[in-house]
């Protein structure tokens, strides 16, 4: 049994808590100001931002396309998006993150409207995304990433996204339930659904 299989039999049997480390004060006030000055376009801020989330995002979106040219395009385009709604001053009202992933969905969405919902991804496409420094890691990591790949594309849209928000991204409820637009109690009976869905097509 794998670590991607074992992964979701526990994820099954869990309480879904993903557990974040805490941050001390100063590392809140530091970011909240860095947010601050972001809100006021200012370049550094905004440049600091990028270098924060970017990697992030780019990964968010990698595992709901598949394809590292296309999530390359979009992650791009997510913080293209960014800076112009900085600029026109329609920024973040609660949390910075959420705000950046559901720009992020959006696209994400869009995406895949224009391929008329072509969600089955061709595995000769999908692209490693671990370094070939580490030849056997580097096998490993895309016959995993192949198979979670093939999983996520067999859900819904709504439980690859879930699946992909909670626990490849490590997001709280409330934070996904901003990215997707649903109460807490809709994203926790999703998760469920997307949870018992990935173990039927993940099971061996």
């Amino acid at each position: 049994m794998d670590w991607l299989y074992s992964l979701i039999c526990a994820l099954s049997f869990s309480t879904f808590t993903v557990v974040k480390g805490e941050s001390t004060r100063a590392e809140l006030a530091e970011q909240q100001a860095l947010l601050d000055r972001a809100s006021r376009a200012d370049p550094a801020a905004l440049g600091a931002l990028y270098d924060q989330y970017s990697p992030r995002i780019y990964t968010y979106v990698y595992h709901r396309v598949g394809h590292a040219e296309v999530a390359e395009d979009l992650t791009g385009q997510v913080f293209m998006r960014m800076l112009e709604a900085v600029r026109s001053g329609r920024t973040w009202r609660t949390s910075f993150s959420g705000w950046l992933y559901r720009i992020a969905h959006n696209l994400v969405i869009d995406y895949y409207r224009r391929r008329g919902r072509a969600s089955f991804v061709d595995l000769d496409d999908v692209d490693p995304v671990r370094s070939e420094a580490d030849p056997l890691g580097a096998i490993e990591a895309k016959l995993d990433s192949e198979r979670l790949q093939s999983a996520l594309s067999r859900l819904t849209d709504e439980q690859a996204e879930v699946i992909t928000l909670r626990f490849l991204e490590g997001l709280s409820i409330a934070e996904v339930a901003t990215i997707m637009n649903k109460n807490e109690g809709a994203i926790k009976a999703l998760q469920y659904r997307a949870v018992m869905a990935l173990r039927r097509v993940m099971q061996p």
